[in-house]
């Protein structure tokens, strides 16, 4: 009994689940809503968006799992946020089987990337630095959801806030779980649920064959792959790094571009790296061991399939679910990110002012030309980088040769080629 028990704790560490379910959690919920605009805007129905959902939990299933076990490196996946809030009105009057061209076009140039591996070589010219600053600009506003979320619901935030820090001093390990379980019960005692909304159904794959109009990839395909690889890949590439996993990074670009291609007819209209639910799971609160992390990101694949065979139902569910609790728990179990990612933002003196001005930028939320800006927080960063060091580059003066020693006087004792002093007399 006590070696099954011993498996069983290896296999499904309970920080490490209590990671994947709130990475799933905050995922979906600052997003679904998105995926079903898109969805019909490009005329899907019921049985369509069930289909959209089963697609994209499969595919992060098998690219969370997959890749996870294979690197042994928390790889979480996610749908692209702002390819969604791009398609919800790009997709407008354009037929699905355009639509699904489109998302064959942008997985295939994810894809090429990967085989490439230019992204991976754009990525190793970022200094760490930078990338650190990125990670804590795109995090910011989850860790100040925690607290501006008190304003309006104390009742729920500060019991999470309060039993995070106490599980911190008492079960570290533990600490998000704790979080979790004491949001859900004082979300039931203040009755934030709407389970008046909820419903119980299955999803079913529906094939629809891509057509490739010119237009179409033009309008749509590409720029969803510009905005999924700028304002998605690289902040997700960057979570990575700073968190000390060497994973090389143009494979995960193959094979999510692959495994999005695949499923595209079906509705999978991008798939690509996480940046803040990766950030929950590569986290001390999923593991005390950077090595067992994994583990969170194969449960988040775990919990994601289930929101594709479900998803009907978790989109009742998670309509149904306080927005107060879904912030609370993002700002907790981002924490210590937030705070190592300062920590190295700010590391080097020489780098620090580009650091502040990539963090400041990316917090920012500003997008230009459809592209987020944690592409434009980076470009800020590199640009305030270059110009500093040509300024001390050119503010440096040659170094001016030091004068010739005087002549020693006449009475001053010679030296002898070791270096003694002679005290031999004339």
């Amino acid at each position: 009994m006590s070696s099954f028990t011993d498996r069983l704790r290896a296999a499904a560490p309970p920080s490490a689940v209590a990671a994947g379910l709130v990475a799933v959690t905050v995922g979906v919920t600052s997003s679904a809503a998105l995926v079903f605009t898109a969805a019909k805007a490009a005329g899907a129905g019921p049985a369509e968006i069930g289909s959209w959902m089963l697609a994209l939990g499969v595919g992060l299933a098998v690219t969370c799992v997959g890749l996870s076990l294979r690197y042994r490196t928390p790889v979480v996946t996610a749908w692209s946020t702002p390819g969604a809030a791009l398609l919800t009105t790009a997709l407008v009057g354009v037929p699905m089987a355009q639509a699904v061209g489109a998302f064959v076009l942008s997985a295939l140039l994810i894809l090429v990337t990967g085989v490439t591996g230019w992204f991976a070589h754009a990525m190793d010219r970022v200094p760490v630095p930078l990338a650190a600053a990125l990670l804590a600009g795109v995090l910011l506003r989850f860790g100040t959801g925690l607290f501006s979320t008190m304003h309006g619901d104390f009742a729920l935030a500060f019991p999470v806030f309060a039993l995070y820090l106490l599980a911190r001093r008492l079960a570290p390990r533990y600490a998000v779980l704790v979080a979790l379980a004491g949001g859900v019960l004082a979300s039931v005692l203040t009755g934030g649920w709407h389970l008046a909304e909820l419903r119980v159904s299955l999803a079913r794959p529906v094939f629809t064959a891509p057509e490739f109009d010119w237009r179409t990839l033009v309008g749509v395909g590409v720029p969803l792959f510009v905005v999924t690889m700028a304002s998605q890949n690289l902040p997700g590439a960057a979570v990575l790094r700073n968190s000390g996993y060497d994973v090389p990074v143009s494979p995960l670009m193959t094979w999510t571009g692959a495994v999005n291609a695949v499923l595209a007819p079906f509705g999978a209209f991008g798939l690509n790296l996480a940046a803040i639910t990766a950030a929950i799971c590569t986290g001390e609160e999923a593991h005390p061991d950077r090595d067992k992390r994994y583990a969170a990101a194969v449960w988040a694949g775990v919990f994601y399939l289930c929101v594709g065979v479900f998803g009907a139902t978790v989109a009742s569910l998670l309509t149904a679910m306080p927005q107060a609790l879904v912030l609370s728990l993002a700002g907790v179990g981002l924490l210590a990110t937030i705070e190592n990612s300062l920590a190295t933002a700010l590391s080097e003196k020489a780098s620090r002012e580009a650091a502040v001005v990539t963090f400041l930028a990316t917090a920012s939320g500003v997008t230009l030309l459809g592209i987020g800006s944690a592409f434009w927080g980076l470009l800020a960063g590199v640009l305030t980088s270059v110009v500093a060091t040509a300024g001390r580059s050119a503010g440096q003066k040659p170094p001016t040769p030091a004068p010739a020693p005087a002549p020693a006087p006449d009475s001053a004792p010679p030296h002898s080629a070791t270096g003694t002093t002679s005290t031999t007399r004339t």
